[in-house]
């Protein structure tokens, strides 16, 4: 797969159903009920960026903003088909891209301690990692 065949579209408010059936092709990081109809819920009210391809939707990125500088980045999946193609990498670029315009300074994600065992997470520290994120508490 070539990133070229990679779109990212958006800035989008209520894809809290295209980003649910993302979110439960995730198992290994999203298993419980409670916290998959949370998310859907809350992304339908929060920008959200989808990475697409030839018009399917693979990917989506959704941040929450804080304060008037800072933001988070509230959730991020892609199918894991399409892991390690670098679809990952361009939703944090086009959401990086959007936040600078509106003048945001601090950029963060939330996701469990290095000292947490699983396997799965690790992978997600090592890629938050190499985009440039730090640990910060």
């Amino acid at each position: 797969m070539k990133l070229n065949q990679i779109s990212t579209q958006g800035l989008f408010y209520g894809k809290g159903k295209v980003c649910e059936s993302i979110i439960r092709a995730l198992p290994q990081w999203f298993s419980i009920e409670e916290a998959i109809a949370q998310y859907t819920q809350e992304i339908d009210d929060l920008p959200t960026i989808l990475a697409c391809i030839n018009h399917k939707c693979i990917g989506f990125l959704t941040w929450k903003q804080h304060y008037k500088y800072a933001a988070e980045l509230y959730i991020m999946g892609v199918i894991p088909h399409y892991h390690r193609n670098g679809i990952g990498r361009t939703l944090i670029n086009h959401a990086e891209s959007i936040l600078q315009q509106q003048g945001i300074e601090y950029w963060q994600v939330k996701t469990l301690a290095f000292s947490h065992p699983d396997q799965f997470y690790t992978q997600t520290r090592e890629f938050y990692l190499a985009m440039g994120f730090r640990p910060l508490e």
